[in-house]
């Protein structure tokens, strides 16, 4: 099976299971941490796509890990076919499909999210390496046919950035400079989302704001690149009424 057909496959397993747990419109919060998870496994709370995730050590507490020291250009998640299933069920092939093209932008989604609208989505991060990139994000607008947005700060660039990923190529939509996101330290990185409107705040503060040509509605879930090697932790959603 071609990686393009197992990356369809990957999608349509997300949906399949979007049954499962808390839905983005049902109002109530999701938090999600990494305590009772497996240390060297992925989290049982996403799925990983693209890149390699795993739950890690840190001191006395378990966080998340992007590890793109094992990246590869062209690397998809393991059992992808199987969890494009589970997140989009007979549509997965169209999502696998699209997954190859982004293969140098690691990503995971939250399973129990299926529908977010409007509300929060917020993490903290931490920059571990990466001589290409120091990444971490958070995406959102997740379609089944691959396409999505996300909000992504660099300990590399010091800049918070919303890009657009559709039809198998990247864009820019607005680029925000001289953001402090220092490597070895932890941050905040949340993510306001109304109808059209997006809003990024970087440790508090608001740096990004930005309409869009239509209203948010898809999968979420956490984001990187290349080589980044990030911890994350505490990622919460928060659906608006």
């Amino acid at each position: 099976m071609t990686i393009a057909r197992q990356l369809s496959t990957l999608l349509v397993l997300v949906f399949a299971i979007s049954g499962w747990g808390v839905s983005a419109t049902a109002e109530q919060p999701t938090k999600i941490d990494f305590s009772g998870d497996t240390v060297g496994a992925e989290p049982t709370a996403l799925l990983s796509v693209v890149g390699v995730w795993r739950v890690e050590n840190e001191g006395s507490k378990k966080v998340l890990a992007v590890d793109g020291r094992q990246w590869k250009e062209g690397q998809s998640s393991a059992g992808i076919a199987d969890k494009a299933r589970a997140l989009y069920g007979e549509r997965y092939a169209e999502f696998l499909d699209r997954v190859q093209a982004y293969a140098y932008f690691p990503y995971a989604v939250v399973k129990d999210v299926p529908d977010f609208r409007k509300g929060e989505i917020s993490v903290r991060f931490e920059g571990l390496s990466g001589r290409i990139d120091q990444g971490a994000g958070l995406l959102f607008n997740l379609k089944p046919n691959g396409d999505y947005l996300t909000i992504r700060a660099n300990c590399l660039e010091n800049n918070l950035v919303l890009w657009k990923f559709e039809k198998g190529k990247r864009s820019s939509v607005k680029w925000i400079r001289n953001t402090p996101t220092a490597s070895h330290q932890w941050h905040d990185l949340k993510v306001r989302i109304s109808g059209n409107m997006v809003e990024g705040y970087l440790n508090g503060k608001l740096y990004l704001e930005h309409t869009l040509p239509e209203a948010v509605s898809g999968r979420i879930g956490l984001w990187s690149k290349a080589d980044s090697y990030m911890h994350f932790d505490e990622l919460s959603v928060t659906p608006a009424p």
